[in-house]
């Protein structure tokens, strides 16, 4: 079993996931050059939504205790985003997002997709061996991180609040945005210092 890695669908109850041993098939997805389409601008709301709960206490609390009601207090919601669970990123707890069954995602918060969470082989490979798929997705975790795997479905899309980088304290909400992406809120990804 991949030591440290738990499995939760809607419920939140983690069951172990047994290690597939070594991938059938190569997982790869192109990086990102930096500020391409998989940086959120300025204007998105998960930057926004990430930026504000970095900068505000209170927000944090209430995007942790009810993302949808939360993020709604933005202006944003509607179809596939009407139960949100938001859940947080440490330095010793990663999560990180998936649909096992098809392609469930927070399209309000999020926009489509991309290719790469359709993917079957993200798909399958993600909840067997998350640490090996990360780190071929350029994520390399310690091995005493923690990583819980989110299985969204149509009735809960889990979005992830990514841990704040050190040396970013001295910045703004709006300056904290454009570091925020995409894939950060998947949990494939850390938000970097700029």
């Amino acid at each position: 079993m991949d030591r440290g890695v738990r499995a939760t669908g809607e419920s939140g109850i983690a069951s172990a996931a047994p290690s597939a041993g070594p991938a059938a098939r190569a997982w790869a997805r192109p990086r990102p050059s930096a500020r391409t389409k998989d940086t959120l601008q300025s204007c998105d709301l998960p930057g926004g939504t990430v930026a504000k709960a970095w900068t505000d206490p209170e927000y944090r609390q209430r995007l942790l205790e009810d993302g949808t009601a939360a993020i709604k207090e933005l202006g944003f919601g509607g179809a596939q985003g009407e139960h949100i669970v938001v859940v947080e990123n440490t330095a010793t707890t990663h999560n990180v997002v998936v649909c096992t069954l098809c392609s469930c995602y927070p399209w309000p918060v999020l926009g489509l997709p991309p290719s790469w969470y359709k993917d079957p082989a993200y798909r399958s490979r993600v909840v067997r061996e998350p640490r090996a798929v990360l780190s071929e997705m350029g994520l390399d975790l310690d091995d005493d991180v923690q990583i819980t795997v989110r299985d969204s479905t149509s009735e809960v899309r889990w979005l992830v609040l990514p841990e704040r980088p050190a040396g970013t304290e001295h910045l703004t909400e709006d300056e904290l945005v454009p570091l925020i992406t995409r894939d950060a809120m998947v949990g494939v990804a850390k938000v970097t210092a700029p």
